[in-house]
């Protein structure tokens, strides 16, 4: 067999510095580039209309970086050479496409004569571009997964190998959806735009359940060996600070970043040391993180601030979520205050889901047999035919009223429906433990 080459080395066997330097730079440029991407794509989204096109011209700057600064350094400002680069990029694709002529003789003459700055020339320019890109990813055109495909790659910096692992798809499904958002936003020519007045609640309605279907599934996955994918949580409560930065005035923004910040801080406590699904009423509290805790007390804080009418689907969320953040034991939990703000949220945003959670809320201070009537009343939706959460929550109230074999049963059907084998494990032992 032919020697492989090895890497120089001096004659302590030391690998040559330089080849040391190239990579560390390497790592460092796609360090940058993952932090700044989202702030690139978007300020040249701005200018070539067409996210693709935008992706595409910040990969060359990545590529450019990667050529040059192992050569000539790391620029003092890495973000501003990224930008400045993607921009210069964009300029000479106007300038060489012709179905981009027109556009040339309408904004080529300023591009000409005013050189891309380093930086933007306002802070605010660069927020104003990261949230059209927000809500451009967030289109109701796409499909709720392509929303969530184009918004990871886009914004969370997720290559198509990370979202099909995160979510349990095969990468030419991901691949697939990301190419076909993106030809459906050029093809329907979407403006590149955050929308005002009767659409804009539309739209932001449909940006944070993008950032929230996220956030759940890795707050409790859907499917696979793993109840819980922090970096799925940490993704959308990213993505949940930055459009509360972007939109401070908008009350369920801050609804949204409050409720994830709530859910996250219970993350330590939800598993066990194999990985096995802990409930809430058996999680030991003082894993529970406080400092997320008081990040979501103040953006509750917020919400309530901007909130010019009566509170919205998350912000009630969030408060629901504070109840058991206050409570440092279970039996402290005010469930009073629960099952009334679930009352509330049925009325603002009635659905089956929010229904059974109510059910939950009113065993806890009515008994188990008011909650069953309220259960009982749901149990044919379509909704929750399939959904597992429904037979696992009828078994707890049939269990506290002493109906042993049915709750066994409603235990074991559970089991059946859940995709997530440490949720079966865990649905399987509550059936076997079950004695009549």
């Amino acid at each position: 067999m032919e020697p492989q080459p090895q890497p120089t080395a001096d004659t302590h066997g030391t690998a040559d510095p330089g080849v040391l330097r190239h990579d560390t730079t390497a790592a460092a440029v796609e360090t940058v580039f993952r932090i700044e991407s989202p702030r690139v794509i978007a300020a040249v989204a701005r200018t070539v209309r067409d996210i693709g096109i935008a992706e595409e011209l910040a990969q060359d700057a990545l590529v450019a970086a990667l050529e040059q600064w192992p050569r000539d350094g790391i620029p003092d400002n890495p973000g501003a050479w990224l930008m400045a680069t993607a921009r210069h990029r964009a300029v000479d694709l106007i300038r060489r496409r012709e179905n981009y002529a027109r556009k040339l003789a309408e904004i080529g003459r300023d591009l000409e004569t005013t050189a891309p700055p380093e930086e933007p020339s306002h802070p605010e320019d660069i927020d104003d571009d990261l949230l059209r890109l927000v809500f451009t990813a967030c289109h109701p055109v796409l499909s709720p997964q392509a929303r969530i495909a184009l918004t990871l790659r886009l914004l969370g910096g997720l290559t198509t190998p990370e979202i099909a692992r995160a979510f349990l798809v095969p990468e030419p499904t991901v691949a697939q959806r990301i190419v076909r958002a993106k030809r459906t936003l050029a093809t329907r020519n979407i403006a590149f735009e955050v929308p005002y007045g009767p659409d804009r609640e539309a739209r932001l309605g449909s940006v944070l359940d993008v950032i929230y279907l996220i956030f759940n599934e890795g707050y409790a996955a859907t499917a696979g060996d793993d109840w819980l994918r922090p970096a799925l949580c940490e993704d959308a409560l990213r993505l949940a600070r930055v459009l509360s930065g972007l939109m401070p005035k908008e009350p369920e923004v801050h609804g949204l970043a409050s409720l994830l910040e709530f859910q996250a801080s219970r993350t330590a406590a939800r598993t066990g040391p194999s990985g096995e699904p802990v409930l809430l009423k058996d999680q030991n509290r003082r894993r529970w993180n406080r400092m997320l805790i008081a990040r979501g007390i103040t953006a509750l804080s917020r919400a309530d601030a901007t909130a010019t009418g009566a509170p919205g689907p998350y912000a009630l969320q969030a408060a629901i979520a504070a109840c058991h953040a206050h409570a440092y034991t279970y039996e402290e939990t005010d469930w009073n205050s629960i099952a009334t703000l679930y009352g509330l949220l049925a009325a603002r945003s009635p659905s089956p889901v929010v229904e059974l959670n109510r059910a939950v809320a009113v065993s806890m201070t009515d008994g188990p047999e008011p909650a069953l009537r309220i259960i009982d009343t749901i149990a044919a939706e379509p909704a929750l035919r399939e959904y597992h959460l429904l037979p696992s929550v009828r078994g707890d109230l049939l269990l506290r009223l002493g109906r042993t074999a049915e709750a066994r049963a409603e235990f074991e059907r559970a089991a059946t429906l859940t995709h997530n084998e440490r949720e079966r494990e865990m649905l399987s032992r509550r059936a076997a433990a079950v004695v009549e």
